[in-house]
């Protein structure tokens, strides 16, 4: 039995979850997520809480037990506590800046480099002297990471200086230069 597949998932108060057939709406107080899932795992909501059975035991069946669990957890996850990836850049002269509800950066390239705002998401840029981060907020735990992901990929970070944009806590290998006459 998979270890993950078979945990409950807890409802808290304040959300909602509607079930119907292999559609799942979680309503919270952030928000509201819709997701289609697979129709081979069973969900059922007992006693406030979220149990997900699997049909057989057949290898097909056993992972999409856990990811079914995860993907739902993540849901309730959302719409009560949200989900945020911090980013930094570094570079002399390397800078990030708001505009409306989009970013411009400005990573040592010939021009600047535009993201454009995207529905559920929202950024919160800290820029001063010692340090450029940004912040990726909102309810949907796949598209904050890939917002984060095509971010980072705008200049990511170089292994003989360290310049880019890099997660926070990201450990980037460096590499000794040229050797010299």
């Amino acid at each position: 039995m998979s270890r993950i597949g078979r945990m409950p998932i807890p409802i808290p108060d304040g959300v909602e979850v509607k079930i119907d057939g292999t559609a799942v709406t979680v309503k919270g107080p952030k928000g509201t997520l819709n997701r289609e899932l697979h129709p081979r795992p069973k969900l059922e909501i007992v006693d406030g809480q979220i149990i997900v059975t699997r049909p057989s035991e057949s290898r097909q069946d056993k992972s999409l037990h856990g990811l079914t669990r995860s993907l739902v957890a993540n849901m309730v996850e959302g719409v009560t506590k949200g989900y945020e990836k911090e980013l930094e850049i570094i570079g002399l002269g390397y800078r990030v800046e708001a505009d409306g509800k989009g970013l411009i950066l400005n990573v040592g390239y010939s021009h600047s480099v535009k993201i454009a705002p995207i529905e559920g998401i929202d950024f919160e840029v800290q820029s001063d002297r010692q340090r450029n981060a940004i912040k990726v907020k909102g309810i949907d735990k796949e598209v904050v990471g890939f917002v984060a992901a095509e971010i980072r990929r705008v200049k990511p970070p170089e292994p003989y200086k360290g310049k880019g944009i890099r997660y926070v806590g990201e450990y980037v290998r460096r590499k000794v230069g040229k050797a010299g006459v």
